[in-house]
């Protein structure tokens, strides 16, 4: 389960981020960051490949299959599991030609402890933005717009995670990213290949407060050591 990150960086660095890993020097100015709490619902950073360029924007956090109703349908996901993609049939079409990365520089996870639940941060050890995973849709409404949404996906938990969830969105090398974000490559075994817990050596992790509970609350506070 992956339901709330950050994005803690300037406009200038998230620019200075997309120029050096994507070759993006036309990102538009009106991006809201610093975020400390992002929640499912929202726009979200995110990456696509239109198989000439790699193009960066927003995409609604909820993913919504091709062959929803309408957009108000219950099977919005957040999540998706990467050891089903191949054989669900919301996720197949995206993983096969849909594939985005959503950009972050940490995420929370909630670890049971007794009678509670105690938020947690999880990032790199370098505290740098990394590109989670994810499959997007275009749902159009009945009167001809579009609406794009996506979902991050998750996998079993590395050695950092197993204390805290047995889950962890998918995190990808920068050799695997260029893969990933191909539109061309339709090998789903190959993909699937990529999707695999990062290496718990380079992250850590630390208590915050019970404030990120509240999705609305989305202040520099979030992010603080208890």
């Amino acid at each position: 389960m992956c339901g709330r990150f950050t994005i803690t960086v300037t406009l200038d660095e998230l620019k200075e981020y997309l120029t050096d890993y994507y070759e993006i020097e036309d990102a538009k100015s009106d991006f809201n960051v610093p975020r400390y709490n992002v929640a499912p619902g929202q726009e979200i950073i995110s990456i696509i490949n239109d198989g000439k360029k790699n193009r960066v924007g927003y995409l609604k956090w909820g993913f919504i299959p091709p062959f929803a109703k309408d957009e108000k349908t219950p099977y919005q996901t957040i999540n998706a599991k990467a050891e089903t993609l191949k054989d669900k049939s919301a996720f197949k079409s995206s993983f096969e030609h849909k594939r985005c990365v959503v950009l972050a520089d940490g995420f929370y996870e909630w670890k049971k402890e007794k009678d509670r639940k105690q938020p947690m941060r999880i990032l790199m050890k370098e505290e740098k933005i990394f590109p989670i995973a994810g499959l997007y849709s275009t749902f159009t409404r009945p009167d001809g717009s579009k609406l794009h949404t996506a979902t991050l996906i998750t996998t079993s938990a590395n050695d950092l995670m197993k204390d805290i969830h047995e889950r962890m969105p998918v995190i990808l090398s920068d050799d695997d990213l260029k893969v990933w974000l191909d539109p061309k490559n339709r090998d789903l075994d190959e993909l699937s290949q990529l999707l695999k817990p990062y290496d718990a050596k380079v992250m850590k992790s630390y208590e915050v407060s019970p404030l990120v509970n509240n999705v609305a609350y989305d202040e520099p506070e979030c992010i603080l050591k208890r």
